[in-house]
């Protein structure tokens, strides 16, 4: 009877686990198998797990890698969340994520509840050693708005991991209206990782946000954001190339330096290019791109804008004034860009600089205004 008694004891034991370990002939554990009822929990230096995509994950908490860990999820995979701020999924420094969708067969992360809407959960969170601005200008690391991990350093080629073809889905889910989780929120990755074919579709704050880094990524869409659509700043470093937006809040593109201090280093550098920036049906009160908290320098090329009232938002010299000094330097150039007819201001800026910005008539993301090829098969929402 008492061996009886321990045995059920041990089921109920595995039945409540999140993950279930497998050890090594040696002792040291190693790959893991998540339970897709209660996808929660961590995975440690040393562990692994593939997730299994004939199965639905239901995301019912917080799920970190770890350093030393790894995660990979197959094409067709499909996470469902539920529990607002409590559910997300995070890379820490030194773990390792691979999405390894398809244009036919994307990874999924989306809501699980009935009814599905933005803010529903938290979203994706991704933390390197690459450098940012927020801790300090030689190396120093901050930690995450959201999900309270480390970030930033000198590695600006750190790796964390290959993302492709995946679609992130009513995320944004706040604490407070200082602090709310992105689509997919990239802190300090560098540019040794790969992420391309993304897409973030209603999401309650950004679409996807880079804080410092110097990922390139390309490939991007943007659909219904109820905040900015791609946001980048704290001394990001990089280029995004090939990014559809189109319903969006406020701004289509917000790229600041630091919110701190404008003057920060080390400073943004971006380069953006093959943009398709369209308002849509939400207020785009923040105009198709804004020139915020000291802008840093920017590349930009083949940028087409259309249904806001005005392409380029920036503050006037007393409100930002390194935002300014940099387009009246020439750290700031648009060329060419395209403004549709809905546009009666192309720019707020007011300086000296008259040659920052040619006009012409672009295909911005591929497509101009329209859809862009490259999204056929594995996004939603068009």
């Amino acid at each position: 009877m008492k061996n009886l008694l321990l045995s059920a004891l041990a089921i109920a034991v595995l039945t409540f686990t999140s993950c279930s370990r497998d050890e090594d002939s040696d002792g040291n554990n190693n790959s893991i198998t998540i339970n897709p009822a209660n996808f929660q929990g961590e995975l440690l230096s040393g562990q692994s797990a593939t997730l299994d995509p004939t199965q639905t994950y239901n995301l019912t908490g917080s799920f970190i890698v770890r350093a030393g860990a790894t995660l990979t999820i197959p094409a067709g995979t499909r996470i469902e969340a539920t529990g607002g701020t409590s559910s997300y999924i995070a890379i820490a420094q030194d773990g390792l994520l691979y999405v390894n969708g398809t244009s036919t067969n994307p990874v999924v992360m989306t809501s699980g509840n009935a009814v599905q809407a933005p803010s529903d959960w938290g979203g994706l969170v991704i933390c390197g050693r690459a450098n940012t601005n927020k801790g300090g200008s030689t190396g120093q690391t901050a930690t995450s708005e959201v999900g309270d991990l480390t970030y930033g350093g000198t590695e600006n080629t750190d790796s964390s991991g290959v993302i492709r073809y995946l679609r992130v889905e009513y995320t944004g889910a706040a604490f407070n209206g200082d602090k709310e989780f992105n689509g997919v929120s990239l802190f300090g990755v560098g540019s040794g990782t790969v992420f391309e074919y993304v897409q973030a579709y209603k999401s309650g704050d950004d679409g996807i946000e880079f804080f410092g880094g110097a990922v390139n990524a390309k490939y991007l869409i943007a659909l219904h954001s109820e905040d900015d659509a791609v946001d980048f700043a704290d001394g990001y470093s990089g280029t995004l190339e090939n990014v559809f937006i189109k319903d969006v809040a406020k701004a289509g593109v917000e790229g600041s330096n630091n919110g701190d201090n404008g003057a920060a280093t080390p400073t943004t550098n971006a380069t953006l290019k093959n943009f398709t920036i369209v308002k849509g049906s939400l207020a785009g009160s923040e105009h198709g791109i804004y020139l915020k908290e000291g802008a840093g320098m920017w590349d930009c090329q083949n940028i087409y804008i259309d249904g806001f009232t005005k392409g380029l938002k920036i503050k006037n010299t007393t409100e930002d004034p390194n935002a300014n000094t940099n387009v009246d330097n020439g750290n700031v150039t648009f060329n060419p860009i395209y403004f549709g007819a809905s546009i009666t201001t192309n720019s707020e800026y007011a300086g000296t600089n008259t040659s920052y910005m040619t006009t012409g008539t672009n295909t911005g993301a591929g497509n101009s205004g329209d859809t862009p090829n490259w999204a056929t098969g594995w996004t939603t929402g068009f």
